[in-house]
Parts: C-alpha cells; sequence; structure tokens
C-alpha cells in the first residue's frame, strides 16, 4: 500500500467533520502534521491486537477508560498521573479479584474531538458553531472562540505526544510496579468505603508478592506494566495526515494512538470512517447503539475484519440499561454463528445519560452497573465471553454521575461538575464498579 490508498475515503460523505473556514490553513496545518515523528509505532499497534485477540478468545479482559473529551487546559501532568492511578487500580482489582489478565488501554492522548447532535448552538438569541472539542474550537460562546482553527490540530498532536510521554515514563519507570500497589491509594484510602476495600485487597497482594519473592520469585512482569492509548477517530484530516506506510511490511497504521474506534453516529457502511478505518491494520472498535441490526454487524465485519482476525475488530455496546438485554442477544448469537471473532466491550455510559433538573447532564451509577449486569447476563446465558469494559472516567473527585458507594446526589453535581462534554465516573465510582465487575466475572 501507498500513503495514497488512505484517501479512498475523500469521496464518501464524512458525518461530523468541522466546517473549517479557511482551506488554505487547514491545508497547511495538514502538511505541518504529515512532516511529525508518529506517536505510537506500527509494532505497539500489533502488540495491542495480539492482547485484543487474547480477549476475542475469552483468555483475557479489555478495560478501556479515560476522559469523555480532553482539554488542553486539563492536561497536567497531575491529571494524567491520577487518571493512570484510576486505571492502574481498577486493573490490579479485576487481575486479581476475578484471575484474568487485563488489558489496559487509556481512552487518551487524542480524545480532543466529540461527534454533537446539532451543528450550531444558540444562546440568548445568537446562533454560533456548537463546541466539538478542543481539537477543532473552543467551549466559550463567542465567535471567535466557536470558529474552527486548524492550528489546533497540530495542538492536539503535541497535547498527545506530551500525555504519551509522560504515560510511558509512569508505566516502565517504577510507578506502575505492583509493589506500588498500597501508594496509588494513599490520597483515597482515609476518605472512602472503595478505598478501604481497596485497601484490604492490596494487603492480599502485598502479602502475595512477600510470599513469591520469599520463594525467589521476583518476574520482571511485576515491575512494568503495558498500556495503550486510543480515541475516536473522528476528524478524518487528522487521522489520514498521521497515517503512515510501515516500512516492515507496506502496510498503513494511523499512528495518532494504537487503537482507534468509530462511533454509533459515524459508523454508515457506506461512509468515510468505514472507509478509512478499513484501510488501517491498527486495532479497529465501532460503538454499536440499540438499532444496530445484526445485518449491520456482519456487514461491518465484512469491511473492516475481511479475513476473519483475532483482535482486529472490537465491538463497543452502547445500549443503555434498559434496553441491553433485548438488543445484544441476537446481535452476539448472528456474529458468533458467522465465525468472525470480535471482543465484545461494554460502554455502560452513553446509552444511560439524561438530564437533571438543575440542567446538568449526568448519569446514575446504578444505571452504569445495571448495563454491565444485562451485558454479563446475555454472555452468561449464550455461553460467550465478556470482553471488557469501556467507561468515561477521571481521576479525580467530581461530582458528575450520581449515586456510588459516596452517594452523589443530584443536588451535589454543582460542586465539581468539570467535565468538557459527558459527565464521567470519579475515582471512587470507578473502583466501584472494578469491584463489581469483578464479582460479575467471576459469577460468569
Amino acid at each position: 500500500m501507498t500513503a495514497n490508498d488512505i484517501d479512498t475515503w475523500r469521496s464518501l460523505p464524512a458525518a461530523q467533520q468541522p466546517e473549517w473556514p479557511d482551506s488554505e490553513a487547514l491545508r497547511n496545518a495538514l502538511a505541518d502534521l504529515a512532516s511529525y515523528p508518529p506517536l505510537v509505532f506500527a509494532g505497539e499497534c500489533d502488540q495491542l491486537r495480539g492482547r485484543l485477540a487474547s480477549v476475542a478468545r475469552g483468555e483475557a479482559f479489555l478495560l478501556q477508560g479515560g476522559d469523555c473529551a480532553e482539554t488542553f487546559v486539563g492536561n497536567t501532568a497531575d491529571a494524567i498521573k491520577n487518571k493512570l492511578k484510576t486505571l492502574l487500580q481498577m486493573a490490579v482489582v479485576l487481575t486479581y479479584a476475578a484471575s484474568v489478565p487485563v488489558v489496559k488501554v487509556g481512552r487518551m492522548a487524542g480524545q480532543y474531538s466529540k461527534p454533537r447532535s446539532s451543528g450550531i448552538e444558540t444562546r440568548d438569541g445568537v446562533t454560533l458553531p456548537t463546541y466539538r472539542g478542543d481539537a477543532v474550537n473552543d467551549l466559550a460562546f463567542t465567535p471567535e472562540a466557536r470558529t474552527p482553527d486548524p492550528e489546533r490540530l497540530k495542538r492536539m498532536y503535541h497535547s498527545s505526544s506530551a500525555t504519551l510521554n509522560l504515560v510511558r515514563a509512569f508505566t516502565t519507570g517504577g510507578y506502575a510496579d505492583l509493589r506500588q500497589v498500597h501508594a496509588w491509594n494513599q490520597d483515597f484510602v482515609a476518605l472512602s468505603p472503595s478505598g478501604e476495600r481497596y485497601e484490604r485487597l492490596a494487603a492480599e497482594i502485598d502479602g502475595a508478592l512477600r510470599f513469591m519473592h520469599a520463594c525467589g520469585v521476583d518476574p520482571e512482569e511485576f515491575r512494568t506494566v503495558e498500556f495503550f492509548a486510543s480515541h475516536e477517530a473522528l476528524i478524518l484530516d487528522y487521522e489520514a495526515a498521521l497515517t503512515r506506510v510501515d516500512s516492515r511490511t507496506g502496510d498503513l497504521y494511523d499512528v495518532s494512538g494504537h487503537m482507534v474506534w468509530i462511533g454509533e453516529r459515524t459508523r454508515q457502511l457506506d461512509g468515510a470512517h468505514v472507509e478509512f478505518a478499513s484501510r488501517i491494520r491498527n486495532p479497529i472498535g465501532v460503538k454499536l447503539g440499540p438499532t444496530t441490526t445484526p445485518e449491520d454487524a456482519l456487514a461491518l465485519i465484512e469491511k473492516l475484519d475481511p479475513n476473519r482476525e483475532a483482535g482486529r475488530l472490537t465491538f463497543i455496546i452502547r445500549m443503555g440499561a434498559g434496553k441491553v438485554r433485548d438488543a445484544l442477544p441476537t446481535l452476539v448469537e448472528k456474529v458468533t454463528a458467522s465465525g468472525a471473532q470480535v471482543a465484545w466491550v461494554c460502554d455502560p455510559m452513553h446509552g444511560n445519560t439524561f438530564e437533571a433538573s438543575s440542567g446538568h447532564k449526568t448519569r446514575r451509577f446504578d444505571d452504569v452497573l445495571d448495563e454491565v449486569k444485562g451485558f454479563f447476563e446475555v454472555h452468561r446465558a449464550l455461553g460467550t465471553h465478556p470482553g471488557g469494559i469501556h467507561v468515561e472516567l477521571t481521576g479525580d473527585d467530581v461530582t458528575e454521575c450520581v449515586g456510588g458507594g459516596d452517594e452523589i446526589f443530584v443536588d451535589d453535581l454543582h460542586q465539581r461538575y468539570e467535565t468538557a462534554c459527558d459527565p464521567r465516573l470519579n475515582r471512587s465510582q470507578s473502583l466501584d464498579l472494578a469491584f463489581l465487575v469483578a464479582e460479575m466475572y467471576r459469577g460468569h
């Protein structure tokens, strides 16, 4: 393949793309991006594809999580560390309590753009372009801030690069060492029931590690952790500018992230996003909502995974707690019968959003949990593998989703409602979810 082979999507309808007012500025920004070094390497993408093959075969569990929408101002060392710490804690809970290898993928280092239900927003009689994420424009409601600016695509690249550098330093430089299980919790345990529960599990892990050490066993795997980055491949100009020909194989890889996914609003079979994804060798995810038919799913497999390669395709289910038990079984049955080896993952966030009386978008923790339960029930009944969870979370003590062990009420939402788009689980709720998922997995 050549770099030109990635441009086949340009002749097809592309949903949810920004309307850039200055085409020359866009061309210049994309030319700069095309000259930049890769953010990730093809070999790392292959490694993740191998790990996701284990998920598809029922031998591992995918934990994918991070911000709804990253922001440039929120891209700080502390915020990145707190997110990573939360994911590491969740992974330890799942690995130890469910006795399953966990593939860890951050929803980070590229999640700077968001699909929107409308291209415009009106306030007090003033109509402006909608906020599409920091990669495109700014949240402030002014004509200048809301005008799409392609220079922001370059800023997204540099912010993603900074995030990946820090994550790599943390995951290989000792911070992710399993002997740190207590240290990840020091600021948290006294304040939270889930923190106390985690501390008890950490003590068990500590004891197991000391026993192994006394026996002369001290594996290198305990010192570092494999961690991959993913985001929605929404702005196709950006993704195409960061697509490269792999010198080893001649295949095309989108080097903006290890894994990219196609959203529920952009998965049209004859659309540009599916065409783009069909050309690259990265692991691909597709979000599937409650209206997805078995025919849709099978056609996506035919287009994106014609060779039926385990690890290539992940179906991320986002149906809502009230619909997952009815809508999912036929999909899983038909796809399984086709012989495709996809990884089935539950996104219990996007189908459970509602607007509180205060005007805040929120989610009930009980609804999130119920969708995961429904997801597990369907797979248990069919004898198939519940492959993972995909969650929007933060390592900070925000008040964006109601419920959980620390019981956030609707009246509390205003206290620390900091998201740029959708409501996220805070650290305590994320840990609660990990313990509950581990129990479900053991019961499976």
